[in-house]
This record gives structure tokens, sequence and C-alpha cells, in this order.
């Protein structure tokens, strides 16, 4: 047989509370989560995307109006790729950090 659980006894009490937590704590990170990520792939995708086009813009437009035996296009769009992959690098690094501060002020 089961022993016989205190209603208003500690244990039990404990037992609800940490249960709750633990509910609550993965609420809060399944609704951060999707929302977070979604946000997330908008802001990477902006961050590559925006200095990549302008360079091959600025590329074309150099092109145009001052000719060289290499292209311009081809180098300000591998520097604006490149620009746009280190803020996206480090937007996410950023996000990161945060996350991890959140979750050890929850913790205690």
């Amino acid at each position: 047989m089961r022993k016989n659980i205190k209603i208003n006894g500690t244990e039990f009490s404990r037992k609800i509370g940490s249960k709750e937590k633990l509910k609550l704590k993965a609420q809060q990170k399944s609704e951060r989560g999707v929302w977070a990520g979604i946000g997330m792939f908008g802001l990477v995708g902006w961050s590559v995307a925006a200095p990549t086009v302008f360079g091959a813009m600025l590329g074309m437009w150099l092109d145009k109006h001052y000719p060289i035996n290499h292209s311009w296009t081809l180098a300000l769009l591998v520097a604006g790729l490149i620009i746009g992959c280190f803020f996206a690098w480090h937007w996410i690094a950023k996000e990161e950090r945060e996350i991890r501060k959140d979750e050890e002020k929850r913790d205690e």
C-alpha cells in the first residue's frame, strides 16, 4: 500500500511545487524557442543577404564606371558575403549569451 500523504505537510507541497516549476519552465522554453527561432531565421537571412546584395550592386556600378581587368562585382559580392556572415555570427553569439544568462537567473 501507498504511504499516507500529508495534505498539509511539506512533502506534498514540495512535490506539487517542483512539478509546477518544471511545467512553467518547459512552457517558457517552448514559447520562446518557436518565436525566437523564426525571428532568428529572418534576421540571419537579412544580415547575410543585405551586405551581399549591396556589395554586388556596388560592384556592378564600379564595373560600369571604372572598368579594370578584374571584376568589382565578384570581389564586392564575396566581401559582402563575408561581412554578412560576420554580422550573423555576431548576432547569434549575442543571443546565445543572453539565453544562457536568462537560464542561469531562472535556475537560481
